[in-house]
């Protein structure tokens, strides 16, 4: 999510990728929650980290701790900024309990990167 979200409020102002600690597939509630923003993740192909090349970028952001400290083991760790994020896959409560739960995290990580890349973002 946090890479869609800033690759579409930074338009071509900067280079942005996304990638996990393990390859893994797309959730479907993360697909639905961008829709919502008007962000579709349709081309999205979900990668591990170790697929990059970490050096050529000039911040990593890491949501979690374990893709830090994985991070860390690939690059410098002072380019490593972690945003520790709550993972909205484990809530329970039927569908809509889910949604918030992911919608919860989009808002909060649009948040951040306003905060972060202002100079870089697009204002609505």
């Amino acid at each position: 999510m946090a890479a869609a979200l800033l690759r579409a409020a930074a338009r071509d102002a900067l280079k942005v990728d996304s990638a996990g600690v393990y390859e893994g597939y797309l959730d479907p509630f993360v697909a639905a929650v961008m829709e919502e923003a008007d962000i579709s993740m349709e081309d999205h192909e979900p990668k591990a980290m170790k697929t990059l090349d970490l050096a050529s970028f000039d911040i990593v952001i890491a949501l979690t701790q374990e893709a830090a400290a994985e991070a860390k083991r690939l690059v410098d760790g002072e380019r490593i900024e972690l945003w520790d994020t709550v993972n909205p896959s484990g809530e329970r409560g039927g569908r809509e309990a889910v949604l918030a739960a992911y919608r919860a995290v989009r808002d909060e990580l649009n948040e951040k990167i306003a905060d972060r890349f202002a100079d870089f973002t697009q204002k609505p």
